[in-house]
Formats: C-alpha cells, sequence, structure tokens
C-alpha cells in the first residue's frame, strides 16, 4: 500500500512531565542523552540522543498520574551495551535484555517519573 503525500515518518520528540528535573535529567544523563535546551534547574530541558528527542517538563507532584499509559520504545544501535551503561550508571531496568517472538531485543525501565521506556533493536525483518 503507497502511503499518502504527508504522511508521518517518525516520532521526532516525546515529552515527559516531572516532578523533579534534576534526577529525571540525571537519569536521561545516565543513559547518554545530552542537554539541547535548558538544563536541571529549568522548568523545560530538551535532551537529545542521536536524532531522538526526550523534552521534560516541570509539573507539581500532584500532576504525575501514577496509573499506565504506555510505552515509549527507543531503537538503539547495541541493546546489552545500553543496558549495562544502565546498570553501570545504578539504574534499575525491570528485566535484562531478550529477544521478543516480534523480532525485536529490549530491555524494559522506568525513569523517575514512572514512565515506562523501552530500548529496542530489530534482530530480524
Amino acid at each position: 500500500m503507497q502511503q499518502p503525500e504527508g504522511h508521518v515518518q517518525r516520532i521526532d520528540a516525546i515529552t515527559f512531565a516531572t516532578a523533579n528535573m534534576a534526577e529525571s535529567v540525571g537519569f536521561y544523563r545516565a543513559l547518554g542523552f545530552v542537554e539541547t535546551f535548558g538544563d536541571s534547574s529549568s522548568a523545560f530541558v530538551t535532551l537529545e540522543s542521536g536524532s531522538c528527542f526526550v523534552n521534560l517538563w516541570l509539573v507539581g507532584e500532584e500532576e504525575i498520574s501514577p496509573r499506565w499509559w504506555g510505552r515509549v520504545i527507543f531503537h538503539v544501535d547495541d541493546v546489552d551495551e545500553f543496558y549495562k551503561r544502565a546498570i553501570a550508571a545504578g539504574l534499575s531496568p525491570t528485566a535484562e535484555p531478550k529477544d521478543a517472538p516480534w523480532g525485536e531485543r529490549f530491555f524494559p525501565i522506568s525513569d523517575p517519573s514512572g514512565h515506562d521506556l523501552s530500548f529496542a533493536k530489530r534482530i530480524r525483518d
């Protein structure tokens, strides 16, 4: 099926709410993201890794919802190395990397505000 003109090609950025900017910025730094706008004392920060952007927006603790909303999946060049980086930085992935039946190797982790993330790589087409 041919895509119509003007179709979406990829997600460029995602914005997460956080009640603790310094902790959230530190989490994403530990995973190799770098700030391109703002810093840990700002109310809005953009961090970049490759061509992927994570925005963090400072909100009050009462605005953070603990219920599950879904998962953001970041494709990386080496899942196992990314997992090792997370562990070396003292982060706590919820599972070790594994091969999924849908053709990706991945591991899940939550950021300090409870956002569900997955770092993955296709292992077959």
